[in-house]
């Protein structure tokens, strides 16, 4: 690779930032978690976002 984020590492750096910025906006922000597969990638992109944090 020369360098360039692949497109599924561009839309999970694209979630990361959204999440870090929605966290800043609110004093406490809430993830609903139903333990599906959409709650597991949240769940994995809020780790991702917030760690070790």
């Amino acid at each position: 690779m020369s360098g360039t984020l692949s497109h599924l590492d561009a839309l999970e750096s694209e979630a990361v930032h959204i999440f870090r910025e929605v966290a800043g906006e609110f004093e406490r922000p809430v993830i609903l978690f139903s333990g599906g597969k959409d709650s597991i990638v949240m769940l994995h992109l809020a780790l991702k976002a917030f760690t070790p944090a």
